[in-house]
This record gives structure tokens, sequence and C-alpha cells, in this order.
């Protein structure tokens, strides 16, 4: 027998489908919504049927957005071109209000373990846009971690012949952090990345 009836075993079902949600977390929410009053549930439903039918993708950087392209690709000025993962790590940066150039969002990094290879990601888009001659410097600021390097790697052998400046955003101990309890390859990556002062 069911411990749940079937509606709400349904939306605990719905809710454990999200990233980081187990069942005790997904059983809180589906309570919650239980709970609420209809407008609010309402509300709730319309965001998430909002979202999957205005959200799309930006056809010059592939960042999210509703219209055709989206407002940093309108605006910004084009001659940096910042390389990331996917649309959450455009969020992460713009948070910081220092970076004024443009994105270009790959939709994923080279993982051949998991079958993924050049061709599955935007790297052709991303070559596509430096045809023009405007672009000077491109930041690969993918995750600091064995596909993300691979990828990093392999944009910058792709950009070298367009003799433009590839960067990668530096690694190192984070601030605030204690050298005794930071990871060795953290620690070895910081000496060898370290800079003058």
């Amino acid at each position: 027998m069911d411990i749940f009836i079937e509606p709400i075993g349904k939306l605990i079902n719905e809710f454990s489908k999200l990233p980081g949600v187990g069942k005790k977390t997904a059983q809180r929410y589906a309570y919650k919504i239980i709970d609420m009053p209809e407008a609010e549930a309402r509300a709730f439903a319309d965001a998430i049927l909002g979202v999957k039918r205005k959200v799309k993708y930006c056809k010059v950087c592939g960042n999210f957005t509703e219209e055709e392209t989206c407002a940093i690709c309108r605006v910004r000025e084009k001659t940096t071109i910042c390389v990331v993962k996917e649309p959450k790590d455009v969020a992460a940066i713009e948070k910081l209000h220092e970076f004024k150039g443009v994105y270009h969002v790959l939709h994923g990094v080279i993982d051949p373990l998991s079958g993924v290879g050049p061709n599955d990601i935007r790297i052709r888009e991303l070559l596509a846009r430096l045809q023009d001659g405007g672009v000077k410097e491109v930041i690969v600021a993918t995750n600091p971690d064995v596909s993300g390097d691979a990828t990093a790697m392999y944009i910058a052998k792709l950009i070298k012949p367009f003799d433009i400046t590839v960067t990668r955003l530096a690694h190192g101990i984070p601030i605030g952090s204690e050298i005794e309890y930071t990871d060795e390859v953290t620690l070895a990556r910081a000496f060898v990345e370290r800079n003058q002062i």
C-alpha cells in the first residue's frame, strides 16, 4: 500500500526529479503546495509554464533570452568574448559587475567518457563569431576540472590561427582560506599561476 494518495505521490515524484532534491525535501515541497492558497499555487504553476513557453536561447551567444538576441549581445562591446559552459555561468559572472564584453555559451564541455565531443557543443558557432575580425580576446571560463581544461585547450588551439588573445580564468587558493587546508592540486596550480606583485 502506498503511503501517499495519488496526487501527493505524483507531486513528490515530480519534485524529486529536480537536482539536489531528495524524497524528504520533495515531501516538504509537496506539503507546502498543499498548504498554499490556490492563487499562490496557480502563480507557481504559471511561472513554471511561463518559463517553458517564453525562455529561449539567444541566436548569437546561446544565453537565455525572451527575444531572438539577448540584451547583452545587443548593447555590449564585442571585442572580448567570455566562453562559459552554460547560461547559469553567465549569471554568476554578471553578479560581479566586472566584465563588460559579451558571452558565448557552449552548452556543455568536451567529455569523452560521457560521449560528448567537440561537435556536440557550440564550438563551431564560436569560430563563426571570430570570422569578422573584431574580436581581440577570448576568455575561456569553463570549470577548472578535467573536462573544462580539455575544452579550454581545444578552443585555444582552434583560435590560435585567428591571432586573437586567448586567456583562461586564474585558479588558486580562495580568498579567506588557509593554505594548510587547501588541496594539493589547487595549491600546485596556485604556485604555477602565481603573479608578480
